[in-house]
């Protein structure tokens, strides 16, 4: 259940954000009621102001209302250095729906609210954030920076993106180079958060993983939020006919009916998954399998949980 809302704001956000804020609200209400309950998540704005210091950003305001003098923080002085990095190939627009929605995402529309949904608990936690997406190149890299105006430009383009939800184009995975430019460009140590479906060309399997690895060089921590439809990609959970299978980069069709083929592809697909764990488990990055049909709490929690271990 979500807080309620401040209907006197609602003009101030873009549809996108309102959601998000009540994604992170809601996140956090149900923590309280979990197993969870008493975990601390703090949305300062402010520090105490430490004796002999300037006065000249003391919150006068504030000071009036509590009797203490706290300094607003201000860019250089955020929690945390985060980037958010979006895998936008054909792939993740799967499944194809006529339109999808938060409530009945494709791989891409959930990406891009669990994007949008960490962005506004940073925004609220004062941690600089960046944005990057990518296809078989960079599309989109922004620097990190915790401003209200940037946080605006990073919801603006991730509204440019959701407008492309049933885009059809051919865009090709290219995840390893990609994802070694992206890395070239943080010029300082940050947590890595990546949304991505991890299908890329078998050649390039081996590469993949040594860009994870490249993060790791560069002293980022990292969260692999592997973004799949489980019942679909893992299990091939669908009715027994004939089915046209169409390869969304490629364009590739195989005419199959899952009755034949689905132990053999569950086996496949476990050994995959069972791959890329290890693999993360190798360099030290935090593995998360971000199932589209099981909402977002799977996606703050753990970057809550890695937060707090990073302070």
């Amino acid at each position: 259940m979500a807080y309620p809302i401040d209907h006197n704001r609602i003009q101030q956000l873009s549809s996108l954000e309102l959601l998000a804020n009540q994604v992170v609200e809601g996140t956090i209400t149900g923590l309280h009621k979990s197993p969870f309950h008493g975990f601390s998540v703090e949305f300062a704005e402010h520090r105490q102001y430490n004796a002999g210091e300037s006065t000249r950003h003391i919150d006068w305001k504030l000071f009036g209302r509590t009797d203490k003098m706290f300094v607003k923080r201000f860019e250089e002085e955020t929690n945390l250095r985060c980037r958010i990095i979006i895998d936008c190939s054909s792939s993740m627009y799967f499944p194809k729906t006529e339109t999808p929605s938060i409530d009945n995402p494709n791989k891409i529309v959930f990406s891009i609210y669990a994007a949008a949904a960490l962005i506004s608990l940073m925004k609220k936690q004062r941690d600089a954030t960046g944005l990057s997406l990518f296809t078989d190149k960079v599309d989109f890299h922004s620097h990190a920076k915790s401003s209200s105006i940037h946080q605006n430009y990073l919801f603006n383009a991730l509204e440019s993106l959701l407008d492309l939800k049933n885009k059809s184009s051919n865009n090709k995975t290219d995840i390893a180079n990609s994802l070694h430019h992206i890395v070239e460009m943080i010029h300082k140590r940050s947590l890595v958060i990546i949304f991505s479906d991890m299908f890329d060309d078998n050649d390039q399997i081996d590469e993949m993983f040594s860009t994870l690895q490249h993060f790791k060089h560069y002293n980022h921590e990292v969260i692999l939020f592997h973004v799949v439809d489980k019942k679909i990609e893992e299990e091939l959970n669908i009715e027994d006919r004939p089915y046209r299978f169409i390869d969304m980069e490629s364009g590739e069709q195989l005419r199959l009916n899952p009755l034949e083929v689905r132990e053999k592809y569950q086996e496949e697909a476990a050994k995959a998954k069972q791959d890329l764990e290890m693999r993360c488990g190798r360099y030290n990055i935090d593995y998360v399998e971000a199932d589209i049909n099981k909402g977002f709490e799977g996606i703050i929690l753990p970057y809550l949980l890695k937060r707090k271990r990073l302070h």
